[in-house]
């Protein structure tokens, strides 16, 4: 005869695991995920989620499929239902809805991100940019926006520099590296990398522009609206990775898992997870929240750039709150 009765039994599987959803049955979403991001920290919570079983607890299978081209391809998988969800970065979420798109974000991925604008050795300030070759992304891009405002910061205007469009930031590091580009942004982990080898870091994007919504997780609105326990589920299991990246307690094993998904030593990836957490800078979602107002600066930007002409829409036209609501996250 068995030691444990079967009520026994059930309460021995909630207390070791509290937030598994005995009636949730699994549910495969395929994610569209941005190449040039999969070995990078804002690739770190899904490795989280994966890796601590937090989407498997919300009976989610989530299947990370990697979309080619880069960063504007991705509302394009969308679209054509390729992936049911998909990281994109918010100004290419706008440009798609207002061309008939019904996109929205449901979820946020990473609110203000860092970016780094790395030169070659010889180049000590912004002056010396004068006549030398930036590897930006689209002007699109908040990349982009955000690298041209703290130049403009900075005493570099248009024209004073030349420009190469290169979408991603291995082209934009190959450039550097080779050479053919004086200076580029980039994120972390590789701005730390390139700091270590010599190169010079002129300033950060956050000097500039304080606050925006960067990149989110959109999902075409016709099909959420068919898929709602599904999405709620998706943004708990988000949620939980990020929490868990918040918690300080676990930094040493969230050191562990950025090592593993970026390669990067160890002295790098804790000199990026401390300028992100020490203080809390906003970069990270606290529970894959959603910053509307941030989303509002991002359309602002954008008209700034010449990207968007007026009557400029509200950011509300491009969100769905409805699934973090329910989970209780928003």
């Amino acid at each position: 005869m068995s030691a444990f009765s079967p009520a026994a039994l059930i309460a021995v599987v909630f207390l070791l695991f509290p937030f598994w959803n005995v009636n949730a049955q699994p549910i495969t979403l395929r994610y569209g995920q941005i190449p040039s991001t999969i070995k990078t920290i804002s690739a770190l919570s899904f490795y989280i989620g994966q890796r601590k079983g937090f989407f498997v607890q919300e009976g989610i299978n989530l299947e990370m499929l990697p979309i080619e081209g880069g960063a504007d391809n991705m509302m394009l998988a969308l679209n054509k239902g390729t992936v049911e969800i998909t990281r994109t970065a918010t100004p290419y979420l706008i440009q798609s809805v207002l061309k008939g798109s019904d996109g929205v974000a449901i979820a946020g991925e990473t609110l203000t991100p860092i970016y780094s604008l790395i030169a070659k050795p010889e180049i000590k300030t912004f002056a010396d940019l004068k006549g030398k070759v930036v590897g930006l992304s689209l002007a699109v891009d908040t990349i982009s926006i955000s690298t041209r405002k703290l130049m403009a910061k900075n005493g570099i205007k248009e024209g004073d520099f030349k420009v190469k469009e290169l979408v991603g930031t291995p082209l934009r590091a190959d450039c550097l590296r080779k050479g053919e580009c004086d200076a580029v942004p980039l994120g972390q982990p590789e701005d730390f990398v390139f700091i270590r080898q010599g190169y010079q870091r002129l300033g950060v994007s956050t000097d500039a522009v304080p606050s925006f919504l960067f990149t989110v997780s959109a999902v075409r609105k016709s099909w959420g609206e068919k898929n709602k326990d599904a999405l709620v589920r998706y943004v708990r299991g988000l949620a939980s990775a990020y929490r868990f990246m918040h918690n300080p307690n676990n930094r040493d094993e969230v050191v562990r898992m950025a090592i593993e998904t970026t390669g990067s030593p160890e002295e790098i990836v804790r000199q990026t997870l401390a300028l992100y957490f020490d203080p809390d800078r906003g970069v990270v979602p606290k529970q894959a929240e959603v910053d509307v107002k941030g989303l509002g600066q991002v359309i602002q930007f954008m008209a700034e750039a010449g990207e968007l002409k007026p009557p400029l829409p509200q950011p509300e036209r491009f969100v769905d709150l409805q699934y973090l609501k329910a989970a209780g996250l928003q």
